[in-house]
């Protein structure tokens, strides 16, 4: 198979959570630097627009969501398993609360003005505007919450997730499973980026002791990469055929009334709202799947969940 390439920046939260799910698998991987906020040309020339960090690609075949690149983690190496198979339903749907309402009642508190200062007080003046703008555009359709707001939620669920850590060692027993690295990465960015905040932790000692548990997974074995490489990877590389690649399903189900061939645009419901446009090649039950032709890259199938996503026509097709 060929290489695993990660696509990320060190502090990005999403990032860190399939880092440590690299290192939970052991798997070996290549680490490509990508900037925190646009523009982002190489990345762009894989995924054709998407630009939420990070993106996991395989030769021509690029992967975007970390709901997603759990899913083809599992499937490349299936033990120790991120889904065991009692806990499949209710580690999925944990999951998917913490890497949404979780994350953004945790980044709020994270991200307020104090700790925004924090984590640009080494850079130029210009940087912490730029991030804000930034973020500003990747968010303009959500409601995002105030720092007073966000700190009451964040301490709640903070305590309900020392209930469940005080009674095992991970959120669902004895061993880590894909809910752990979803509800660990915003309280990582708490620790590790906005430590003047992180004081928030200390009064649930139970979920610091598993933040230290987890944190012993490591990130497997990296070796860096040049993101204009990874480019070339993929132009010297043949996208996997639809049903053939790392996602395990592989019949078409049509809930939009879009035939397979058909041109269309697939972007994010709320944050990061960039198209990206291809043909679809593959509707299943959990993805989507585009193919997309790239003057630097060549041709690249690009992947995403459906849950999260919008499926559309292209317009005038």
């Amino acid at each position: 198979m060929p290489d695993l390439i990660l696509h990320h920046y060190p502090s990005s939260p999403f990032s860190e959570k399939i880092r440590l799910a690299l290192g939970f698998k052991r798997l070996a991987w290549k680490s490509v630097i990508i900037p925190a906020i646009m523009p982002k040309p190489d990345l762009v020339a894989l995924t054709g627009g998407y630009r939420r960090t990070p993106v996991l690609q395989v030769g021509a075949d690029v992967y975007c969501d970390t709901a997603l690149i759990c899913d083809v983690l599992e499937h490349v190496q299936p033990e120790p398993m991120l889904y065991p198979p009692a806990l499949r339903g209710v580690a999925r749907v944990f999951a998917q609360w913490a890497d949404s309402t979780l994350f953004w009642a945790a980044m709020a508190y994270n991200l307020q003005p104090r700790g925004a200062a924090h984590v640009f007080a080494k850079a130029p003046p210009q940087a912490l505007q730029a991030f804000g703008e930034d973020r500003k555009a990747m968010s303009r359709n959500m409601v995002r919450l105030r720092p007073g707001d966000a700190t009451c939620a964040y301490r709640s669920y903070l305590r309900r997730i020392a209930h469940m850590v005080e009674e095992h060692d991970f959120l669902f027993g004895a061993e880590p499973c894909v809910a752990d690295f979803a509800a660990y990465h915003p309280l990582w960015y708490t620790r590790e980026q906005v430590p003047l905040l992180a004081d928030i932790l200390n009064a649930t000692p139970a979920v610091v002791e598993w933040m230290e548990r987890l944190a012993e997974v490591g990130h497997g074995v990296m070796d860096s990469l040049d993101s204009g490489a990874a480019v070339t990877v993929a132009a010297n590389a043949q996208p996997m055929p639809p049903g053939g690649n790392l996602l395990v399903d592989s019949a078409f189900q049509d809930d939009h009334g879009i035939p397979l061939g058909s041109p269309v645009t697939i972007t994010a419901e709320t944050f990061g709202l960039e198209a990206t446009a291809g043909e679809l090649i593959a509707a299943t039950r959990t993805h989507y799947s585009l193919r997309r032709e790239d003057p630097r890259a060549g041709a690249v199938h690009v992947h995403f969940p459906r849950i999260g996503y919008v499926l559309r026509k292209a317009e005038g097709a």
